[in-house]
């Protein structure tokens, strides 16, 4: 009887690698989806208000087209699924498609900046009004999916952004599940927390992640579900509450709050670059640390991250002293 049947999957073959890996799923066939459309109530820059969700231009969650359409692949409550929005004289169309198809449409808005309010918003600086005309379209985006921004801000820990887009696109194409409809090519809804869970330790290794960015994901996804529910708090406690995992702090929760609750003032400290990019614009100080970046955003209480945004988008930033951080591959080792 030796070599008819195949093994059944244990718990220990699981642990030793044998992970299933839902790439093999044939993607689902072309097919109408559910259709909604928005008029939103001021000006609109679909690339600018979804362009913070995009990790990398490999992301394989994300992809812009050439006409100006946007489409994405999430993990929603309701399951996978995928989201096109397009602009058009004013009016917003999004079509969906797959299980989560009708969580994506309902949200539709908020993820377009319905629930930010630009106006509250008053420039003290030149630098940061001229950004601020110049881009009328700005809005911050509320996804209304914690996990989602997480796990992408986990893997950007310490390391050069270059590095950690790799990681991301390659676990998340080996270990996700294609996107429903008819998305675009090498599109991937990302693994459910029981996948990231399962994910060898050699896997991470050669994604170039490291342990204690692994080990902080894992302790994450164990407990996925109360930090879905921090979708229902206040920006400040969200954080609070994405700070107990050991592993995150204030950079990443920063990172994911303004992704998944849009949160306005929620402005990133520990960053490498942000508080001489910040420093420089505001008052030429290029040295500058979080504490200066922080005075120097006070003036902007309640509304930092927006602004730290639009200096961003100013390009007002100091010229580069010395080579960009090398690049480690651990994964070579």
């Amino acid at each position: 009887m030796a070599g008819r049947f195949a093994p059944r999957p244990t718990r220990t073959t699981v642990r030793g690698g044998h992970v299933a890996v839902p790439a093999g799923i044939p993607r689902q066939a072309a097919a109408p989806g559910r259709m909604r459309t928005w008029v939103p109530d001021g000006p609109l820059d679909l690339g600018l208000v979804l362009g913070p969700l995009r990790r990398g231009p490999g992301d394989p969650t994300f992809r812009a087209m050439p006409d100006g359409s946007v489409w994405r692949a999430s993990r929603t409550p309701c399951g996978p699924g995928t989201l096109r929005v397009r602009m058009s004289a004013g009016q917003v169309s999004g079509e969906a498609w797959g299980p989560g198809a009708e969580w994506l449409l309902e949200r539709l808005p908020e993820l377009l900046g319905a629930a930010d309010d630009p106006s509250a918003f008053v420039p003290r600086h030149r630098v940061v009004a001229l950004a601020r005309h110049r881009r009328p379209g700005l809005r911050l985006t509320r996804t209304g999916l914690v996990l989602e921004s997480l796990i992408p801000s986990i893997l950007e820990q310490k390391v050069t952004t270059d590095e950690a887009y790799r990681a991301w696109r390659l676990l998340v194409r080996k270990y996700g599940e294609p996107a429903p409809g008819p998305a675009p090519g090498r599109m991937y809804v990302m693994p459910d927390p029981r996948t990231w869970a399962l994910i060898p330790s050699w896997e991470w290794h050669r994604a170039g992640v490291d342990n204690k960015r692994a080990s902080t994901i894992l302790r994450a996804v164990r407990v996925a579900a109360r930090l879905e529910q921090a979708v229902g708090m206040a920006p400040v406690d969200a954080q609070a509450r994405l700070e107990v995992v050991p592993g995150i702090g204030p950079w990443t929760s920063a990172e994911t709050v303004q992704r998944s609750h849009g949160a306005a003032d929620a402005v990133t400290v520990g960053d490498l670059h942000l508080p001489g990019i910040v420093g420089w614009a505001l008052a030429g100080d290029r040295d500058a640390d979080d504490s200066v970046m922080l005075e120097l955003l006070e003036p902007y209480a309640g509304q930092r991250h927006r602004a730290a945004r639009l200096i961003l988008l100013s390009g007002r930033v100091p010229p580069r002293r010395a080579p960009k951080m090398p690049r480690w591959d651990i994964g070579g080792l």
